[in-house]
């Protein structure tokens, strides 16, 4: 239900994340044994969009367990960092980079909360700045995320955001068909309720949960505002869950049944400070 924001939001959500850590390791969502032996969880849009991160530094935002993160440094970046407010999942990170044999130089870990990115990461800059993937829905105030990640982007590198499209949050959970919420919505959303997207099902100790609702242009006009220039923003018709419960999988995404009129499910920006 929608709501004032509560004092604790910060605490009760870094409690509800960090019980999520081991019930996200323990299933198939994620697959620790298959991404050791080298499978790449990166999605083919974002490697298009990104391209070639050789020789590149590069900050990951909201990293949770850290397995896209340790795929840009496979993909040939020179140094990876990310950047998380659960200790639990940091930990568990920092653990699969030994397991790869990436040592701190390569690829380093840090616990902090992302609006305080700027003094807990290790570099005043780095060339790509990446997040996403139900980041934002955390964080209450835009505008200040937008100001501390461009902070971070150096000269002449860029922003990468691929994130899960907000109209997606006002539908059904059913069928998706039907408007239940509102769109421009700027009150807390909260509520507790059992599973997430790697633990369908699973009981919480700590399951209360606030987020908030980001339209499209708010995102982009934070960007823009806080100095970064916008090459694109692309839209994508493809989830990396099962948003709806009607949804199927296919190639590798949950889409929409064959034949079901297509909505915009996710969306990517590149924000490139000149």
């Amino acid at each position: 239900m929608y709501s004032p924001t509560p004092a604790d939001w910060n605490e009760a959500n870094r409690a509800h994340w960090d019980e999520r850590v081991p019930l996200h390791i323990a299933g198939d969502f994620y697959d620790l044994d298959a991404f050791r032996a080298g499978q790449d969880p990166l999605r083919d849009f974002e490697l298009a969009e990104v391209g070639e991160v050789g020789n590149r530094s590069l900050l990951h935002l909201q990293c949770h367990i850290g397995l896209d993160t340790l795929s840009w440094a496979r993909h040939g970046a020179a140094r990876v960092v990310g950047l998380d407010f659960s200790e639990p999942a940091v930990d568990l990170a920092r653990g699969l980079a030994r397991d790869l044999g990436l040592g701190p130089d390569r690829a380093a870990f840090v616990a902090a909360d992302v609006y305080d990115a700027a003094a807990a990461v290790p570099d005043p800059s780095y060339d790509i700045v990446y997040t996403g993937g139900g980041a934002l829905c955390w964080l209450p105030d835009i505008g200040r995320w937008a100001r501390t990640a461009a902070s971070l982007v150096a000269p002449g590198g860029f922003l990468y955001l691929a994130e899960f499209h907000p109209l997606t949050d006002v539908l059904d959970d059913a069928t998706g068909s039907r408007i239940v919420h509102d769109y421009f919505a700027r009150d807390a959303w909260i509520e507790e309720r059992a599973g997430s997207y790697a633990a369908e099902g699973a009981e919480f100790t700590h399951g209360r949960r606030v987020e908030w609702q980001h339209p499209v242009g708010e995102v982009v006009s934070a960007l823009a505002a806080a100095g970064l220039r916008i090459e694109f923003l692309h839209e994508h018709d493809v989830s990396l869950f099962r948003r709806f419960g009607n949804f199927e999988r296919r190639d590798g995404y949950f889409r929409f049944p064959e034949g079901r009129p297509r909505i915009p499910l996710m969306y990517s920006i590149r924000a490139r400070k000149d």
